[in-house]
């Protein structure tokens, strides 16, 4: 599976952006979607997933309530949805896949995301 991610850009504070990860191969409704974030000098951290059927996510305490992932498995993309963003959210943000054997996972550490897009850019001013 290839991954590519898009929508990354430069907002104020409070607005929005939406990144997508459009992925190419074979079986990506096999694979849980993950988003991850990195700032300089720091891990890479979880930031949301979703499950093989879209049915079920989880989110880093951080930006519940404002971020909404989603997913189209008939056109092989996932998005992230970002509201009321904030400076702290400024980062490099990766859309990942994860090979999972069960609709009811949703992966949530990076040891467990075997591809991964080539980030893109999100900066939040204040």
């Amino acid at each position: 599976v290839q991954l590519q991610a898009s929508g990354g850009g430069l907002v104020q504070a409070g607005g929005s952006l939406r990144l997508s990860c459009t992925a190419s191969g074979r079986d990506f409704s096999r694979y849980a979607m993950g988003w991850f974030r990195q700032v300089p000098g720091k891990e890479r951290q979880f930031v949301a997933v979703i499950n093989l059927s879209g049915g079920r996510t989880d989110y880093v305490d951080s930006v519940k309530g404002r971020f909404t992932i989603s997913r189209d498995n008939a056109k092989n993309t996932a998005g992230l949805q970002m509201n009321s963003l904030k400076p702290e959210d400024t980062a490099v943000y990766y859309c990942a896949a994860a090979p999972v054997g069960s609709n009811y996972y949703t992966p949530i550490r990076r040891s467990e995301y075997d591809y991964w897009g080539q980030g893109t850019q999100v900066t939040v001013s204040s």
